[in-house]
């Protein structure tokens, strides 16, 4: 197991390219090579912080998301912004106003260079890349089928799969149809739910609960993969079975006051997502946010099945 300081406080936010690991702590976020992450005294390669309104303001990054097609990062959380940032010149070309309470997710359309962002506000806002403009809001919380008073108004999590979106947290997890934003589908899932992505015809969740549930697009439960852990608050995809081995980084935050800002290789569990439900734990350090007990894992290559990734 290989740690390394990464942060002075806590670790938000973390994703991954082939070549470069990019955290998101308090105001800024940092990149590493990966090559450089085995070697003993690694060092970052670069630092960014946003462009925020006064420099006394270090709001957190919540969320991280990568666009290929424009080569670019857009990072969301605290101020209520996203911000983008060209990876190429490190340079922030555009922020994106909106959301009137903290930003908790993101997810990137890829047909179409628009974005979504989700946050405490409970609106899911879709924005124009184009024109960095918001082309559309959904107001989760105001759809009596989707509202749960009781949890709260905030979206923690969202993806998108073309015209269909799911999101949830505080609102129950549903299946929306984009285009006239109407809800097609609510899942029977009376947990918050932390993490949801779109893996094949099924939708994966997690949150409140040791499984990764898997869902049929009609609202069935199709199956539940228990975990070792009281909660789930990620998840992480491997979809290239012909790679040689897989890397998965964890962090750790405010909730270990020994040794904040960490990134390890942490308490992580692989779930085979077939019929093999076998499960392999890595043990070690874990992020605690807000706090509750998390860590934010990132899977470059692959074993041999289809695996996700889910940490407490």
């Amino acid at each position: 197991m290989v740690t390394f300081q990464a942060h002075d406080g806590p670790v938000y936010s973390m994703v991954s390219t082939d070549r470069h690991l990019l955290s998101a702590g308090d105001g800024e976020v940092k990149a590493w090579l990966w090559a450089e992450i085995l070697k003993k005294g690694c060092k970052e390669l670069w630092r960014r912080q946003p462009p925020y309104r006064t420099s006394l303001e270090v709001p957190e990054i919540n969320a991280l998301l990568l666009v290929p097609k424009e080569n670019s990062l857009i990072l969301a959380g605290g101020d209520c912004q996203l911000h983008t940032m060209d990876l190429e010149t490190g340079t922030f070309t555009r922020a994106l106003w909106g959301h009137t309470d903290y930003i908790h997710c993101l997810a990137l359309r890829e047909r179409s260079p628009e974005v979504l962002s989700g946050g405490e506000d409970g609106a899911v806002r879709l924005w124009d890349l184009r024109t960095a403009k918001e082309v559309q809001t959904i107001e989760v919380y105001k759809h009596e089928e989707c509202s749960r008073p009781h949890n709260g108004r905030w979206i923690g999590c969202l993806a998108t799969d073309s015209d269909w979106m799911v999101c949830g947290g505080g609102p129950a997890l549903t299946l929306w149809h984009l285009r006239s934003s109407t809800p097609t589908t609510i899942f029977p899932m009376r947990a918050p739910q932390k993490h949801v992505t779109f893996y094949q015809d099924l939708i994966l969740s997690a949150g409140q609960g040791r499984c990764v549930n898997q869902w049929q697009l009609s609202g069935e439960l199709k199956a539940q993969v228990p975990g070792s852990s009281p909660g789930l608050l990620s998840l992480s995809l491997n979809q290239q079975p012909a790679a040689p081995e897989c890397k998965v980084g964890s962090a750790r935050g405010s909730g270990d006051p020994g040794r904040p800002g960490c990134v390890d290789r942490s308490v992580t569990t692989l779930l085979p997502l077939g019929p093999d439900s076998r499960r392999q734990q890595l043990q070690g350090g874990c992020l605690y946010q807000s706090g509750l007990p998390s860590f934010l894992p990132v899977l470059l290559t692959s074993s041999n099945t289809p695996t996700s990734i889910s940490g407490v």
